[in-house]
């Protein structure tokens, strides 16, 4: 039984990651017919409905309104970090960035959450921290010139930047996570449950609170159920069963591989060899991260 629930964790996790690697490609090809906004709206609004489901099924509907009355107010606040405004934000970087360029800086969140631990939960920052940021910052700066590291010439400075600011939305998201006492599904749906009515109004603010073609709602349909929605459940399943998170959580390193042949197959972009080299620095940075720390000499 116990290999049988390891089989079951690490398919759950590597489908996570399979789903998580389509979404730069569904993020393009549904920007191609809805703006950053009207995407985030539409699929909140799917993804919301995926995690109610999942609840329903689980009996736990209840549950969940008693958590709301109780916890309002930090779904609220979460809300608008994500999915509202960390979502914007990328969905932004998507729309001026190339596929390629806005997935791989995107990955470097996990080492921005290393880096805001320092301030925000006293962390110290340790030296081999410290180089992998260094190595992430680099295969950054390496996308965003094209290579061309010295002439720092960007090709989209907006882009680049707000796939930045997006890595520390999505980091301080987690870091007040580390704070949220609510159970994981419930927390997230009511995360969205709160955000939606903010979509909803930022988006009549700009005129945008319009039915778009079916195109985009089947776009913004698979972008809330595979990225914002259920494969977070998977994922959540994949960690709960396995004997060793870790290695389940390793499997993500797959996930920005995939990706680019997805970008290349279906979007048609030809895949940089400056994009290579950068996303190349960014994992050996994420993996010097992870490396565990050398042992005391013994005496």
């Amino acid at each position: 039984m116990r290999d049988h629930d390891q089989f079951g964790a690490y398919a759950a996790g590597l489908g996570a990651v399979l789903a998580w690697s389509t979404v730069a490609t569904a993020f393009k090809i549904s920007l191609a017919h809805l703006s950053p906004a009207q995407l985030l709206f539409w699929a909140n609004l799917v993804s919301l409905a995926v995690l109610l489901g999942i609840l329903i099924s689980q009996g736990r509907l209840l549950e969940t309104r008693a958590a709301l009355r109780q916890h309002w107010r930090r779904s609220l606040l979460l809300g608008a970090v994500n999915p509202f405004a960390y979502y914007l934000v990328l969905f932004q970087a998507y729309s001026l960035l190339p596929a390629q360029e806005a997935q791989a800086i995107n990955y470097t969140w996990a080492l921005t959450l290393t880096l805001l631990s320092v301030p925000v939960l006293k962390q110290r920052l340790r030296r081999r921290d410290a180089l992998a940021a260094l190595v992430c910052y680099l295969g950054v700066l390496a996308i965003a010139t094209h290579g061309k590291l010295f002439s720092l010439h960007f090709g989209n400075p907006r882009g680049v930047m707000l796939a930045l600011v997006s890595t520390l939305l999505w980091a301080g998201y987690w870091l007040a996570n580390t704070r949220d006492n609510r159970e994981p599904v419930i927390g997230l749906t009511l995360n969205f449950s709160c955000s939606l009515p903010l979509i909803a109004l930022w988006c009549a603010w700009r005129g945008e609170l319009t039915l778009p073609s079916w195109t985009g709602l089947a776009g913004a349909a698979y972008v809330g159920a595979f990225e914002m929605g259920f494969t977070f459940v998977l994922w959540l399943f994949a960690l709960k069963r396995a004997h060793s998170a870790a290695r389940i959580a390793n499997l993500i390193f797959l996930s920005p591989l995939v990706s680019l042949l997805l970008i290349h197959w279906l979007l048609g972009e030809a895949i940089l060899p400056s994009t290579l080299a950068g996303l190349g620095l960014i994992l050996a940075g994420l993996l010097l991260q992870k490396l565990p720390a050398p042992r005391a000499l013994a005496h």
